[in-house]
């Protein structure tokens, strides 16, 4: 039953990574990565709210594990971060280390800090 939360909270969140990664490019071009940055940020935020609070292990399953693994992405920030790199951009690529790092952790905290408090 938990793979079924797991994967219906993905089938909800790869979409709409998506989808908002489209939408901000569209929005605010292509030079830097704000998409994922957003995404990657969001899910934090939600992540620790989910966490913050008693839920079941299921719906923590279906929000933490599904949605907000399918929402978030290592994989596409690392590759952007190679990017800058490789393409000489250095000091792009550690401010986005920096700033995605630091975001996601104070996005989190954040989080956490909401659920508990209501």
């Amino acid at each position: 039953m938990t793979f079924l939360l797991v994967a219906l909270g993905a089938a909800v969140g790869a979409p709409l990574r998506y989808l908002t990664d489209r939408y901000v490019q569209a929005r605010y071009g292509t030079g830097f990565p704000w998409g994922t940055l957003a995404v990657n940020v969001a899910g934090s935020l939600i992540l620790g709210c989910v966490l913050g609070r008693p839920f079941s292990p299921g719906l923590t399953a279906l929000l933490g594990t599904g949605f907000c693994g399918a929402l978030t992405t290592y994989s596409t920030f690392s590759w952007e971060t190679l990017t800058f790199a490789r393409r000489g951009e250095q000091a792009t690529a550690i401010a986005y280390v920096l700033v995605s790092l630091l975001a996601g952790l104070g996005a989190a905290g954040l989080g956490a800090i909401l659920a508990q408090a209501l």
